[in-house]
Parts: C-alpha cells; structure tokens; sequence
C-alpha cells in the first residue's frame, strides 16, 4: 500500500519537487499572457480606435481598465480558494477560463475582444494569487530556502515572457493580430497539462486542497459550491466585458472621453473595501502579528509605486519603441521580451547573491531591497530621457537605450519583486495569506490606474498611424524624465522609513 508523501519531502535540485512543475506550469501561463500583452496597445491603436484622432487616449483607457480589473480580479479569487475551492481546483479553473479568452481573442471583432479580456480578467483572478500561494505552501516556515525558490519560479514566469513577445510579435507582425493572440491560448493550454501532470503524479502530496471546511460540497440554492462557483465566473464575464467597452466615443470619431468612470468607481470602492476589511483582521491580530501585517501593507504600497512606473512597457514604452527607436533586428511588439531576458539573465546570480550574503549576515532587509529597486527604476527612466540626445534627423534614438533602460529595471524587479512574494507569505498570518495574496497582486490593479493616468499624459493625438518620430520624441523624452523625478523621490522615502519597518518585521528576514 502506498501512503501519499508530503510534496516537501520530494526533492530535485535542493527544491521541492512541486516547484518544478508550478514553475512550468506558470511559464506558460505566462507565455499566454505575455504574448497577448505585447500585442494589445499596438492592436488597439492600429485596429480597434484607428479611426480616432485620440487613439493613444483611448487604448491607454482600454489598458488601464483591463490590467486593472485583471489584477484585482486576484482579491476575489484568492478569497474564494481559502474559504472555498483550495489552490489546487482555483489554478485549474483559472487557467481554462484563460485559455477560452485567449482563443475568444483569436476571433475578430469587438464583442469578441472585450469578452476575450474579460475571461482573462476572471481567470487570472483565480490563477495568478494561488500558484503563487502554492509555491510558499511546500516550503516549511523558516526554510531559507524559500527565497531562492521564489526566485527561481520567477525566473520561470519570465522564460515565458521572453519568448512569447518574440512568437506572438511575429505571428502578429507576418500572418495577422489573431494568430498571435491564437498562439497564446496554445501557451495557456499547455500551462494547464504541465499542472494536471503535476497533480496525478502527487508531487504536491496533501498541499492545495480544498479547505476542511464542507464548504467545497456545500449546497447554494441547491447547487454544490464546487459547481457554483465556476458557472459564476464563466457568467460574469459579460459583465466584466460592459464595463472594459464602456467608453463614449462622440461625432463619429472625433472625441473619446476615456476616464472610464464605472471602472474608476470600482476601484475606490474596493480600495476602501480593502482597508476596512484590512482594519478589522489587524484588530483580531497579535501585536506581532499586527506589526508584521502593517509591513505587509507598506511593502505593497511600494511595490504599487514601482508597477505604476514598470508596467509601461506594455503600453507607453511599446509606443515609443515603434516611433521613436530605431529597431533593426524586432519590432516594437518583440521589445517586451528585453525585461523577461534580463530577468532570465540575472534571476540565477541574484538569487545566489541573497544566498552570499545571508551566510555573512550581510543580506539587506526587504526594505532597503525595496528602496534600491525604486533608485533603479528612476534611473533606468532618466536614460530614456537621455535617448532624445542620441536622435537622428528623424527623431528615432539608438537601440541601446531601450537595452540599457530595461537591464536597470530588471534589475530593480529582482530586488523587489520576488521577494516581496515571499515576504508577504512570511508576514501574513496563515489564515488571511491567500487574501494577503491577492492584495499583493491588486497593487498592480492600482498600478495600471496609474499607467492609464500617465498614458493620456503622453498620448499623441493625430489620424496618422506612422506620425513622424519627430513630431512624438519630446512628449516622451519629457514625459520620461518626470517619471524618472518621481521613481528617485519615491525611493529616498523609503530608505528614510526602512529602519522603522525593518524593526516590525521582527524574526522574518
């Protein structure tokens, strides 16, 4: 008789042996995801609002909502797995919904691409916070190895995000948008055989079950939760879709009013939702561990700051490369690779450096990690500012600017990002840590608000789709070198406030 082994106890490479399978399970996951984003800003502005003498405006609005929704889609689904469905059954569910709005996506039209927007909006709610959630699960509290693992997941997520910009973009680029956005559902489909596999060969062992509660086959209006829930989510897409359309456009073209109120409505709503709720589990806590969950809620906080600035890329940034960078050898769809590849470069040697530097009691607290990523991103921004120095008669920079600005941001990423993940596991306390999750991931739901706001900021209005660099370099330069301003202000706060936070967090590292 065979007796089901705790996944911890299964190991490769000094890892559990379930991390291996959640990370190919998120690297293409990410793939799907990433593929469809390095396509979307372009697709609109060339397709969807092309018509529009304001199109910037209106895909950055379209954007905006969009990763805002997706990422605070994650409160929810992280909600649902702890009291509900488990991680197990969420990262399943999540992932097939996923893949159906990508093949949606791969239909033309517009009912058909904002309903294909808003399935992914669903499905990364239930995804994204529990296979995150899983990793920090197989290890032990205090395992110090919990770090590296991270990181090594993370470099996962960004092999994905490498490669699928540079298929999709080409796909898109020599057979048609759709066939870039079909191959991304490909990416998702596998994502969710590589899990499966992982799940019949019980490497997780008793870890993403759904919880001892009776909730998973308790019955609502006489339907079990465990079959409810997923008709919910399939039937709120429709919905989802009104609000990601629900723009005005006036005159036939000719005025785009994209503040997109209900959704700018929504997110006040949940943000004091979020606070209140915040509040009252801080209540019931320990002076510990209210003291670590207040560290939590400012290291998301900093985390928002840099998203608002990083996730750019996928709209600001690809706009600039496709008219103002001299691009030889990709096109501006590709270039969103650059971040996942500098991730893949350095997520190893970093992840050996915490590792140095803990055995010499020498490895910064997450703070000053914190702060230092901050510095980067504003620097990584001032020399995109530089590029307008560089610029030809045509007002297109060099190449390596681009190069340059996404390794300092990488960078920076690395030293937040990943370890942000795992502090939030070490911080929260057990019961909330799927919920601490997914505010964790709202932080970018409220980043994208923030990309949205500097996207209009930078917006080019004309009916011209291949408007002259000249005519776009200097809203970019300056809009860049503002940005770079902020970022470096922003981390001399932190550093100010490390030593505070730094003495709340008690035993965790």
């Amino acid at each position: 008789m065979t007796s089901q082994v705790n996944s911890s106890q299964q190991e490769m490479l000094g890892h559990p042996k379930g991390l291996f399978y959640l990370f190919f399970a998120e690297l293409w996951e990410r793939f799907s995801f990433y593929g469809m984003r390095a396509l979307l800003t372009l697709y609109m502005v060339n397709e969807v609002f092309e018509a529009l003498a304001t199109r910037d405006i209106a895909a950055a609005a379209v954007y905006a909502s969009y990763g805002s929704l997706v990422y605070a889609s994650t409160v929810v689904g992280g909600r649902i797995s702890d009291s509900i469905l488990g991680m197990r059954q969420s990262v399943f569910l999540g992932g097939v919904l996923m893949a159906l709005g990508h093949f949606v996506l791969a239909i033309p039209g517009n009912v058909t691409f904002y309903l294909a927007l808003a399935f992914i909006v669903v499905g990364n709610g239930f995804f994204k916070p529990n296979i995150s959630t899983f990793v920090g699960s197989l290890y032990k509290d205090g395992d110090t190895r919990k770090d590296s693992g991270f990181t090594i997941f993370y470099m996962g997520i960004n092999i994905g995000g490498f490669v699928a910009p540079l298929l999709c973009g080409w796909l898109g680029r020599e057979y048609g948008w759709h066939y870039g956005f079909g191959l991304a559902g490909v990416g998702m489909l596998t994502g969710l055989i590589f899990f499966w596999s992982g799940i019949k060969k019980n490497v997780f062992g008793d870890k993403g079950l759904p919880p001892n509660n009776g909730a998973y086959e308790k019955r609502v209006f006489g339907v079990q939760q465990k079959i409810l829930v997923p008709v919910l989510a399939f039937l709120s897409a429709p919905a989802i879709a009104y609000l990601l359309s629900s723009y005005q456009d006036i005159g036939g073209g000719g005025t785009f009013l994209g503040e997109q109120n209900i959704v700018n409505l929504i997110f006040k709503i949940i943000g004091v939702g979020i606070l209140i709720y915040l509040g009252y589990i801080m209540s019931k806590c320990t002076p510990e561990e209210r003291k670590k969950l207040i560290v939590a809620v400012f290291i998301t906080l900093f985390m928002t700051i840099f998203w608002g600035f990083h996730e750019l890329s996928g709209s600001v940034i690809t706009l600039f490369a496709a008219r103002n960078v001299n691009l030889v050898w990709i096109d501006a769809a590709q270039t969103n690779a650059l971040n996942s590849m500098w991730i893949i470069i350095l997520s190893i040697p970093i992840s050996l450096l915490w590792g140095y530097l803990s055995r010499k009691n020498l490895n910064p607290r997450t703070p000053y990690k914190f702060a230092t990523g901050l510095a980067l991103a504003g620097i990584s921004f001032y020399i995109l500012a530089l590029s307008g120095n560089s610029a030809d008669e045509n007002g297109m920079v060099p190449f390596s600017y681009l190069i340059v600005m996404y390794f300092l941001l990488s960078v920076g990423e690395l030293f937040m990002s990943p370890v942000g993940l795992s502090k939030i596991t070490d911080l929260s306390p057990k019961r909330i840590v799927a919920f601490m999750m997914g505010v964790w991931f709202l932080s970018s739901a409220y980043a994208f608000q923030v990309v949205g706001f500097i996207g209009k900021q930078l917006a080019i209005e004309s009916t011209d789709i291949n408007v002259s660099g000249l005519a776009t370099l200097g809203t970019y330069i300056g809009g860049f070198d503002l940005i770079a301003k902020y970022a470096l202000g922003a981390s001399v706060i932190v550093f100010i406030l490390s030593p505070i936070l730094k003495r709340m967090m008690g035993n965790v590292h």
